[in-house]
């Protein structure tokens, strides 16, 4: 296993690394964030955790810096858009939705204090609704509009109190302007559109949801989907062209996806034309929370996908059973750099209390990765 560490956060803090997220700079650099939870992190005013820290690397990736550290800041995305850059997520664990912008790096951020400065929908105080829940997940540019996907988790019961929706704004707006932005109704989950061939499910519900344009121009929300006891499947809602209509079909809703009751993340190659996803898929039926293998599909049509190649898998030497309690290379956030894959790990490895509790934010590259689709 080859990666970079961009962070290393000892055990004894009772602090944790999440929400991993990573682009290619204009200038060339490459910036990474990552937060913070657990017991030991920094929590805010509301008792929530709420800290981000940033890091840029000169190197491709060799070697990463700590430039800066963002207050009220959570389970963010970074992308890149008219010369930029933003990071967009929320407050807090369970906050308001907020965007970001970097003109020079990375180094230095707007600071979201109302309407006009990247405060775009405000959430309630501590767990009180709204509660918007994201992760780092992609911000879809079909041209026309930006789209990236939220949760109103109200009432704030993980996971079946999340309602999905989605925000998307026109491409030539002031991403700051909340006026500019647009969100979709709510869609809960209901248990009743379980298929009944289906295992009963343990509190159903979809979180971190990715929007995706299909090859015919239609716009998806495919969403991660806890459907304990059963494993590898995801669920998606379209989504109208100008974003304020987010629907659910059962009979079409649900898509057979390795590690799709986990966190993944969804891009088109324009090359090729393929979808292609970093996922945790199973290979323990038994397990159904397993995050330590890691690896790299393509569909064609997002429907059907295919194994490409294994990225990770658990080198420790620790048994079966306790590889799959302690590791996980998780909440993987990724972009195309060339000919190259980049992608960054939420890592739960060598030390790590649980394969959840992730101990490392790594760096690693595919490279040539279209030389593996067959």
């Amino acid at each position: 296993m080859i990666y970079s560490e961009v962070k290393y956060q000892p055990e004894r803090s009772c602090t944790f690394l999440g929400s991993p997220s990573v682009v290619r700079l204009p200038d060339g650099a490459l910036l990474a964030t990552h937060d913070y939870f657990g017991p030991g992190c920094p929590r805010n005013h509301e008792n929530e955790e709420s800290l981000i820290s940033v890091y840029r690397s000169e190197d491709d990736g060799q070697s990463w810096q700590n430039i800066t550290h963002i207050m009220n800041a959570y389970w963010s995305t970074l992308f890149v858009h008219a010369g930029a850059v933003y990071l967009f997520g929320t407050t807090q664990q369970y906050g308001s939705i907020v965007i970001r912008r970097s003109t020079d790096g990375g180094f230095r951020w707007t600071h979201p204090v109302d309407g006009k400065s990247g405060q775009l929908f405000s959430g309630g105080y501590y767990h009180e609704p709204p509660n918007y829940h994201c992760a780092p997940v992609p911000v879809l540019n079909t041209g026309r509009r930006l789209y990236r996907a939220f949760e109103d988790c109200s009432p704030c019961n993980w996971p079946d109190g999340f309602q999905s929706c989605v925000v998307s704004v026109d491409t030539q707006a002031d991403l700051l302007d909340a006026a500019s932005w647009t969100m979709s109704n709510k869609v809960v989950f209901n248990p009743a559109w379980t298929p009944d061939t289906w295992p009963t499910c343990d509190r159903p519900g979809w979180l971190e949801g990715n929007v995706v344009q299909a090859p015919d121009g239609e716009l998806w929300n495919i969403l991660r989907f806890h459907a304990t006891p059963s494993v590898d499947k995801a669920a998606r809602l379209s989504l109208s062209p100008d974003g304020t209509t987010l629907s659910f079909a059962p009979e079409t809703g649900f898509v057979d996806l390795p590690g799709g009751m986990t966190k993944f993340t969804i891009r088109r190659d324009a090359d090729t034309g393929r979808y292609l996803a970093l996922l945790n898929n199973n290979t323990d039926p038994a397990r159904p929370g397993q995050r330590n293998v890691l690896s790299l599909y393509a569909s064609s049509d997002l429907w059907t996908w295919e194994h490409v190649t294994t990225l990770l898998t658990d080198e420790s030497g620790l048994a079966p059973e306790d590889s799959v309690r302690l590791t996980g290379f998780q909440y993987v956030d990724w972009q195309f750099d060339g000919a190259d894959i980049i992608y960054l790990v939420r890592m739960a490895f060598r030390g790590s209390r649980n394969f959840h509790d992730a101990n490392r934010i790594t760096f690693h590259r595919i490279n040539d990765f279209r030389a593996l689709l067959s």
